[in-house]
C-alpha cells in the first residue's frame, strides 16, 4: 500500500490561499524559513513581521493587530505560542476572543531538538483555556485545508501542524472540517483514535488487524477543542471490547483524557487503554525512534489490542514492517530544526 508524499504543502497552498485576503498577516519569531512562511514573506513583504525571539511581544502584537482588523496568523514552533506567553495568549488573546490564528510547528516529538522543543502537553495546556479552538493537523490535505477551518472560527486557535514531507493520507476533496471526526474503518468490537501523525502509524496495525480477524473501527480526530462530534461518540460508545487512544502528546490531559471524559459522561464502563507519552519527557532522536521508545508505533497499537482482547494475534515486527504507507527513501533534507 503506497501513498503520495507532498513536500510542504503549507509553503505554496498559503500564498494561494492569502492572495485575496489582504487583512491576513504573519507574525514569526526569528524561525520564518523553519515555518515554512519565507516565501510568503517574499510575496507579501508588507504583510509579514518579524517580531525575532521574543514570543510574549509576539502574541501582544498578535492580538493589537487583530483589535485593528487584522487576520494575524502567528508561525513559530507550538512550544513557544503556549509555555513562554501563556500569559499574553489567556488574556491578550483568548479572554477577548480574538481571531489570531496559532500556527504551531514541531508538535510532540516531530522534532529531535530534545524537551525544550518538543510540545508534548500543549493539548493539556490549552483545553483549559477559554474560548480558544485546537487543531491538528494528520496529513497533507488536512494541512492545506485547516486554513479555512481555522479563519472561519470567531475567536482564537491553535493549531499543531505538520511540515516538510507530508503523507497525503486523506482524498483531497475530503477537506477537514471543524469537529468533524473521520471514519477510516468500521468494525464495533474495538475503537482505535488517533489523531496528527499517529493516525499514519496506526493505519499499519490497523490492515493487519482486520486480516486477523479483529473487528475494529479507527476513527481520526482534527478537532481536539471543541471535543465530541456524533461520528466519535459512536465509535467511542459502541466499542464492545474496548477504546484504545494512540497520541504524539503525553497521556494525561490529551486526546487519552479527552476521551476518557467522554466515556465518564456517558455513564457507560468501556474499558480504556491510552498509548502516548507517559508522564515522561523525550530526548531528542529521530521521530522513528522516538516513537518506538515511547510506544506510540504499530507494535504497540497491536500489543494493547491483544490485551484488551486477551489473546495472542501472531502478528510479528516483519507483517506490520511489509506494511509500507510512505516512500523509505526521500531527496528532501531532514529539518532538525
Amino acid at each position: 500500500m503506497s501513498i503520495e508524499t507532498v513536500a510542504r504543502p503549507h509553503v505554496g497552498n498559503f500564498i494561494r490561499w492569502a492572495a485575496d485576503k489582504p487583512e491576513v498577516v504573519v507574525l514569526s519569531a526569528d524561525l520564518t524559513n523553519s515555518c515554512e512562511v519565507g516565501q510568503w514573506r517574499d510575496t507579501y513583504p508588507d504583510r509579514f513581521f518579524s517580531m525575532g525571539m521574543a514570543e510574549q511581544n509576539l502574541l501582544g502584537f498578535a492580538a493589537g493587530l487583530a483589535r485593528e482588523g487584522y487576520r494575524p496568523f502567528v508561525h513559530t514552533f507550538a512550544v513557544f505560542l503556549y509555555r513562554r506567553p501563556f500569559d499574553q495568549l489567556a488574556m491578550s488573546i483568548a479572554y477577548p476572543n480574538l481571531p489570531v490564528r496559532l500556527i504551531g510547528f514541531l508538535p510532540g516529538i516531530t522534532t529531535p531538538g530534545g524537551v525544550t522543543h518538543q510540545a508534548i502537553e500543549d493539548i493539556a495546556v490549552l483545553r483549559s483555556v477559554p474560548n480558544l479552538t485546537i487543531l491538528e493537523t494528520g496529513d497533507a490535505t488536512e494541512v492545506e485545508s485547516v486554513l479555512d477551518v481555522a479563519d472561519a472560527v470567531d475567536g482564537p486557535v491553535y493549531v499543531r501542524m505538520l511540515r516538510g514531507e507530508v503523507p497525503r493520507l486523506f482524498p483531497t476533496d475530503e477537506p477537514m472540517q471543524l469537529g468533524t471526526t473521520r471514519l477510516l474503518s468500521d468494525g464495533g468490537e474495538l475503537t482505535v483514535v488517533t489523531a496528527g501523525i499517529t493516525t499514519e502509524e496506526a493505519l499499519r496495525a490497523t490492515r493487519v488487524l482486520g486480516e486477523r480477524g479483529v473487528e475494529l473501527t479507527h476513527v481520526h480526530v482534527s478537532t481536539h477543542k471543541p471535543f465530541g462530534d456524533a461520528m466519535l461518540r459512536d465509535a467511542v460508545l459502541g466499542a464492545r471490547r474496548g477504546v484504545i487512544t494512540l497520541e504524539n502528546h503525553t497521556t494525561t490531559g490529551g486526546l487519552g483524557t479527552a476521551v476518557a471524559e467522554l466515556i465518564a459522561a456517558s455513564g457507560q464502563g468501556q474499558r480504556l487503554v491510552k498509548l502516548g507519552l507517559d508522564d515522561t519527557y523525550a530526548h531528542g532522536a529521530s521521530r522513528p525512534y522516538l516513537m518506538r521508545e515511547y510506544g506510540l508505533d504499530a507494535p504497540a497499537l497491536v500489543d494493547a489490542v491483544e490485551r484488551l482482547i486477551d489473546r495472542d494475534l501472531g502478528i510479528a515486527e516483519d507483517d506490520l514492517d511489509a506494511v509500507t504507507l510512505t516512500p523509505t527513501h526521500s531527496a528532501a533534507k531532514v529539518e532538525a530544526l
